[in-house]
């Protein structure tokens, strides 16, 4: 029988989830049974009914697969509503917004049965996958580390367009929205898979540094070091509030050279200079493969995201994002178009990649306190 795939959350990243499951349709792989979001849909395929919810989706339609694409502080019980109902879920991530609900989570699949995907999709990149195996290999020779690189823009249109973006909390509810856990997530999550410690135990420690430029409570300028149960150091060092928007990097650092991986592209940059272009499987078609077929393995399930949502947990436990200084900070445009470059954040950014340090070892302006006069 073809599967039966919902999606509950059809605007942003949704709407492309719908126009995937739209592809698989017409290939007879797929049907797309019906979608669920509050506010109304646009451009939707002939036929599909909307519903306000997913429990009122899930009373009316039957569905094998359940999307999930909405808010995060939705995930985990919607998730649960997906499951109970015998669907199996891809998740967007980050998939939950702490340690406790993943657990929570962790044993909703485990009492289901049902398979839990999560949408990291760098991890069903062939680049991705090639790295990690010539990690694995040694072929870098003694690792010195992996950093993240990241250089967005993010103007006040992406902070503006839901009641979550940018908090840290909602109505009292953990959110942990953040440069770290949301928009450059996949750098960490690539990063951990590299080193093979994608799991809650594979991770020994995690140590932050956040900081804030636009007027939200989640972090736009950060670091964050991990260290796996391998002893690898992991360093993430991101923005959203560079002066160009730059493609994500995630490096491997090793004696016998280093190795870049731009998994927004699936662009791999080996130490001699050789530069590969690959590809990526979809993860809603590896989800159904492995609904028919469950010797066929999934890219990214649920457990194989313990250590990220370890990095997680860390950034929700830790202070508030620290205000970067006025004096730092350098605007561009209006309205929604309005946004804040941090003064030579790049620099800084390739800093703590190079040398594997967060912002306040290396000295930061943004991360020095100003002395009081005596």
């Amino acid at each position: 029988m073809t599967p039966r795939v919902a999606v509950a959350g059809v605007h942003g990243h949704g709407a492309s989830h719908v126009r995937n499951v739209a592809r698989l349709a017409e290939a007879g792989r797929a049907r797309l049974a019906a979608v669920a979001d509050p506010r109304p849909a646009e451009h939707l395929p002939a036929g599909v009914r909307q519903y306000g919810g997913l429990e009122e989706l899930l009373a009316a339609a039957e569905a094998d697969v359940v999307i999930i694409s909405t808010p995060i502080q939705t995930h985990v019980p919607l998730a649960e509503l997906a499951m109970r109902a015998g669907a199996d879920v891809l998740l967007e991530k980050p998939p939950t917004a702490s340690l406790a609900e993943f657990e929570q989570l962790s044993a909703l699949v485990d009492e289901t049965g049902r398979a839990c995907q999560v949408g990291f999709q760098a991890q069903a990149s062939t680049a991705t996958l090639k790295l990690a195996q010539m990690v694995a290999d040694g072929r870098f020779g003694e690792l010195r580390g992996i950093s993240t690189i990241g250089k967005w823009v993010r103007k006040a249109q992406y902070f503006q367009r839901a009641r979550w973006a940018g908090r840290r909390t909602l109505d009292g509810v953990a959110v942990v929205d953040g440069a770290v856990t949301n928009p450059l997530a996949h750098s960490t999550a690539a990063a951990l898979l590299l080193d093979g410690s994608t799991g809650v135990d594979d991770v020994r420690s995690v140590e932050t540094e956040l900081f804030r430029a636009n007027a939200i409570e989640s972090d736009d300028t950060s670091t964050v070091r991990v260290v796996t149960g391998r002893g690898t150091k992991i360093l993430v060092a991101v923005t959203l509030c560079a002066t160009e928007h730059l493609e994500p990097e995630v490096i491997v650092h090793g004696s016998a050279g280093r190795a870049v991986l731009k998994y927004a592209s699936d662009t791999l940059e080996l130490p001699d200079g050789t530069v590969e272009k690959h590809g990526r499987a979809d993860l809603l078609e590896n989800l159904i493969a492995h609904r028919a077929d469950p010797a066929v393995p999934l890219y990214c399930p649920l457990s194989a995201t313990g250590g990220f949502t370890t990095v997680v947990e860390a950034v929700r436990a830790a202070a508030d994002p620290a205000e970067i200084p006025a004096g730092l900070v350098r605007w561009e445009g209006e309205g929604l178009e309005r946004h804040p470059i941090v003064h030579d954040v790049e620099t800084w950014i390739d800093r703590a990649s190079d040398e594997l340090a967060l912002f306040g070892e290396l000295g930061a302006p943004w991360t020095v306190r100003p002395q009081r006069e005596k």
